[in-house]
């Protein structure tokens, strides 16, 4: 499962300068660091799904991952929330299981 926070949602708007109906899209990437898996990371990127696993509506803005990135989130959902004192979007992954 997806979940994104209204003030993540906004503060992407600001950020990338959105407009009511884009699409954002989380995705998988070599590298970086407090990704869910040693290695990877999240990015993002403002695209059209082609293939769309899950996605949320949030603000107007649709937040979606792709099939070919579902393996990254297994047994695990992801909530993006802010993080007030570093007033930036922070990625936090939940066992499936809890």
């Amino acid at each position: 499962m997806l979940q994104v926070s209204k003030e993540v949602a906004k503060w992407y708007k600001e950020e990338l300068e959105l407009e009511e109906h884009s699409t954002l899209r989380f995705y998988v990437r070599y590298g970086g660091v407090g990704g869910n898996l040693p290695g990877f990371s999240l990015g993002v990127a403002v695209q059209d799904p082609e293939n769309e696993h899950t996605s949320v509506i949030v603000e107007g803005i649709t937040f979606y991952v792709e099939t070919k990135d579902a393996w990254y989130f297994e047994d695990k959902d992801l909530k993006v929330q802010m993080n007030n004192k570093l007033a930036e979007p922070v990625f936090k992954y939940t066992s499936l299981n809890n």
